[in-house]
């Protein structure tokens, strides 16, 4: 297994957060709810993003305390284990509304990160 590091897992989460927003990119609420494709597309991007979140030691996750690391993770949880239960208007406004300041949060700690 190939090991990785925080950087590693931070460009994971802005690479799944930069692909959800272009999956959803030229589409609007209705036509999302109506493409599995772009659904399942989506919801991995959220589970990755939770996943690499999750990886990220406390010492940089104190660093940036207005990240939400924690409701990140759930989210990411959410989808996975309450896969039958998901809101479609939940997975788009973490998409819409959640995902574009945190990608530029995420970019900031990548400009600035040092190990």
């Amino acid at each position: 297994m190939t090991k990785r590091y925080s950087e590693d897992y931070l460009k994971d989460i802005e690479e799944a957060i930069r692909l959800a927003l272009e999956f959803t990119q030229d589409i609007d609420f209705e036509s999302f709810c109506q493409d599995t494709k772009t659904i399942f597309a989506v919801t991995r991007a959220i589970q990755i993003v939770g996943e690499a979140v999750k990886k990220i030691p406390d010492n940089i996750r104190q660093q940036y305390p207005q990240i939400p690391w924690k409701d990140v993770a759930k989210m990411r949880d959410k989808v996975t284990h309450q896969y039958f239960a998901v809101k479609l208007d939940v997975v788009w406004n973490t998409v819409q509304q959640d995902f574009p300041l945190l990608q530029t949060l995420i970019i900031d700690i990548l400009e600035n990160f040092s190990e």
